[in-house]
């Protein structure tokens, strides 16, 4: 997963929920050197009976900014909705330094 261009994650999920698996996931294959190197990661966890939905918000670099729903991803489709646009952004980085 290409992290460079992300600058803030926020996400929000109850750690007992099956439908918060994408977003725990998601943040466990983030680099440890995540936070050092600029990115704002906020997590927030909701009590063990709360019914409210797993989500996930990553902005990037350029401005763009995603809402994605955790419960209805798996990770695989939230890492490929993220690093579809890093990769446009890191072609983008390529083109301008070359």
């Amino acid at each position: 997963m290409i992290t460079r261009f992300i600058t803030e994650i926020k996400t929000r999920f109850n750690p007992f929920s099956a439908g918060s698996k994408s977003a725990r996931l998601f943040i466990s294959s983030l680099p440890p050197t995540a936070r050092s190197s600029g990115m704002a990661i906020s997590t927030q966890l909701l009590p063990r009976n709360s019914t409210a939905p797993s989500t996930l918000y990553v902005k990037f670099k350029d401005g763009k900014e995603m809402n994605l729903d955790c419960e209805a991803m798996g990770i695989k489709s939230i890492v490929e909705e993220v690093d579809r646009h890093s990769r446009l952004l890191q072609k983008e980085a390529d083109l301008a330094d070359g």
